[in-house]
C-alpha cells in the first residue's frame, strides 16, 4: 500500500499534490481523476452518519452517544456499533466519520462531555479501540479527536491547556497511543485548542516527535474544521 501511494504521488505534478492539503468543499477531498485518485468524502459521528447536508437526504440511524456507551462498560457491544456505523457511513457515500471522541471528562460543565466516554482514560481507551476495530472493519476509517486537551468548549478556539508531562502521558494521551498501537487507527484529527501556548496542529513535539515518531503512525493527520492557523507551522509539525 506505501508503494502505491508513493507511486501516485510520484505521477503527480506539484500543484495537484498541493491541492491534497485542503479540501474541495467542507467535506470531501480533491480528486485527481488523471492518475485514478477519487474525492472521498468524511462525515460527522460519532454516534451517526450525518452526511454532507444537515436537512434532507438520505436517513441514518441515530446511535446511543459515547457518555451512554461509556457507562456500558462492553467493548464488544461497542465494536458492534461501530460495525454498524460503518454501513450507515457508507449510505452517506462517507468512507471516512469523523470519530470517535476520547477527550475525558474532567468538568460537569464541559459542552460535549456526551461525545466521549468517560473521565478514566483506560475504560476511553477500551471503548475507542472497540469501535476503530468495528468501525474500520466495514471499509471505513476512524478518525480519532480532539488531540490532545480539548476537554473545555468555553473558548475552545483560544484557550491553552496547560497539562504537565506525566498527565498528558498518563491521562490525556493514553486513548489516542492505545488506538494508534492496539486498533490501527486510520486518522487523527488535532483540536482547537492550545497544548501549554502552542496550538494542537503546530504542535511539532506532539504530532511529529510523539504521534509519528514515538508511536509509529503513518496515517492521515487532519485539523479540526478552521483550526489551522499557519500552513508552515502545521506542515513542518507533521500535519498532512
Amino acid at each position: 500500500m506505501t508503494e502505491h501511494i508513493a507511486a501516485l504521488l510520484d505521477a503527480m505534478t506539484l500543484e495537484e499534490q498541493v491541492s491534497l492539503l485542503s479540501g474541495a468543499d467542507f467535506w470531501t477531498t480533491v480528486p485527481v481523476p488523471r492518475v485514478g485518485l477519487p474525492a472521498y468524502k468524511v462525515s460527522d459521528g460519532p454516534n451517526g452518519a450525518r452526511g454532507g447536508s444537515f436537512h434532507g437526504g438520505v436517513t441514518t440511524a441515530c446511535f446511543p452517544v459515547g457518555i451512554a456507551l461509556g457507562a456500558g462498560w462492553n467493548p464488544a457491544l461497542v465494536e458492534q456499533a461501530g460495525a454498524a456505523l460503518a454501513g450507515e457511513a457508507l449510505l452517506k457515500g462517507a468512507r471516512v466519520l469523523l470519530a470517535p471522541t476520547v477527550n475525558l471528562h474532567r468538568s460537569a460543565q464541559n459542552g460535549r462531555n456526551f461525545e466521549c466516554y468517560a473521565e478514566d482514560p483506560w475504560l476511553t481507551a477500551e471503548m475507542a479501540c472497540a469501535y476503530i476495530r468495528g468501525l474500520q472493519s466495514g471499509g471505513v476509517a476512524a478518525t480519532i479527536k480532539h488531540f490532545v486537551g480539548n476537554e473545555s468548549e468555553v473558548q475552545r478556539h483560544t484557550i491553552s491547556s496547560e497539562i504537565g508531562e506525566r498527565a498528558l502521558r498518563e491521562l490525556y494521551l493514553l486513548p489516542f497511543e492505545r488506538a494508534v498501537k492496539e486498533a490501527g487507527v486510520m486518522a487523527v484529527m488535532t483540536a482547537y485548542n492550545r497544548i501549554n501556548g502552542i496550538y494542537a496542529g503546530d504542535h511539532r513535539h506532539l504530532v511529529r516527535d510523539v504521534l509519528r515518531g514515538q508511536w509509529g503512525f503513518d496515517g492521515l493527520v487532519m485539523s479540526d474544521w478552521f483550526a489551522d492557523h499557519d500552513t508552515a507551522l502545521s506542515i513542518a509539525a507533521g500535519m498532512d
